[in-house]
């Protein structure tokens, strides 16, 4: 056993070594030292037992069988550890490719990461249930009432599916966002009136990084019965708008003239599309300006828009403050005086 371990340790090195220059090496340590050791160990310890070790006495031939058995479930453990981690390990390399893909290929990019996400998971669960099956048939009882279990499985299938029902259902819809790229991981969505990012789906359910830090966790099939805003659905740009209202003396194009200028020398602006509109003229006798801007992503979205509200507010300050907002009131001794006046 020690020498099974120290064989591990060496090659532990050799990859982090090699892990340097090559990703799987380094995932491969990352994933599966651990499962690595206990697989030596107990193979080792395997190699090395025998019924006859503790005596021929039937007690003693008891516990050997005992022992032995234990070793095959603790085996049967280890072994799946290490192929469940080995394959986190191999799907890792493509993720960390996927992650540094930007611009127009970032959003199949993100379809392909959510993919792969479910499906190393399915993929897990599975291993996992085969390897409890392979532990509970390792015990002769359980064999022998395989029979009476099968002859029963349609009961029981049935009474398991209608207790399940939730949960079949929450992976149900899991497979069909991920392979109906209805939804992505890093995909900027709008639910319950909340703004975030899809930060993990899963089979059950999805983790919403909300911007302020905070997480939203919803069910999986909440985004399969209810409405809800995806703003990268199709692309990773979104456009950002910012309204500013102000009196009717505002030089409307003097204000577009300064905000293109502002807009050339930000790097949240991605080049693309910019306009200054009057939208609207409030009930309160206030001009509506509108200022529509592109950039890259979400977050680049939310700091332009904060830029440009600052840039405008200060630059109506500062050259035109005339044009402030004001409420105009009329009383009867301004009419009065109107009235002389003319």
């Amino acid at each position: 056993m020690i020498g099974a371990i120290i064989l591990v340790e060496a090659v532990r090195r050799v990859l982090n070594r090699i892990g340097r220059k090559f990703a799987l090496a380094r995932h491969l340590v990352e994933h599966c030292t651990w499962p690595a050791f206990v697989v030596a160990a107990v193979l080792a310890f395997n190699l090395v037992f025998g019924p006859d070790m503790f005596g021929d006495s039937p007690s003693e031939r008891a516990l050997a069988s005992t022992v032995e058995r234990v070793l095959g479930l603790i085996s049967i453990a280890a072994v799946t550890w290490l192929i469940v981690q080995a394959t986190y390990a191999l799907t890792d390399i493509v993720l960390d490719r996927l992650v540094q893909v930007e611009g127009e290929r970032n959003r199949r990019a993100r379809r392909i990461m959510t993919q792969i996400a479910l499906v190393r998971r399915i993929a897990a669960a599975i291993i996992i249930v085969l390897a409890v099956g392979a532990m509970l048939f390792s015990f002769p009882q359980v064999r022998a009432l395989g029979a009476g279990l099968l002859a029963s499985a349609g009961i029981a299938g049935a009474i398991v599916g209608i207790a399940a029902q939730p949960t079949i259902g929450n992976v149900l819809a899991g497979l069909q966002l991920a392979f109906s790229d209805a939804l992505r991981l890093d995909d900027v969505v709008v639910v319950e009136d909340e703004w975030g990012r899809i930060e993990e789906l899963t089979l059950t359910y999805v983790v919403v990084r909300l911007w302020d830090e905070r997480r939203l966790v919803l069910p999986v099939s909440y985004f399969t019965q209810t409405p809800f805003e995806n703003w990268t659905r199709h692309g990773s740009r979104v456009l950002a708008v910012v309204f500013l209202r102000v009196d009717w003396s505002v030089p409307v194009k003097k204000l577009r003239e300064a905000l293109y200028e502002f807009l050339q020398d930000n790097p949240l602006w991605d080049q693309k599309d910019w306009t200054l509109q009057v939208t609207d003229v409030l009930p309160n006798g206030l001009v509506e300006l509108r200022a529509l801007m592109s950039a890259a992503d979400s977050p680049s979205s939310w700091d332009l828009k904060c830029d440009v509200r600052e840039f405008l507010v200060d630059y109506v300050r500062v050259n035109f403050p005339e044009s402030l907002p004001r409420f105009r009131v009329e009383t009867p001794e301004t009419r009065v005086g109107m009235v002389l006046e003319k």
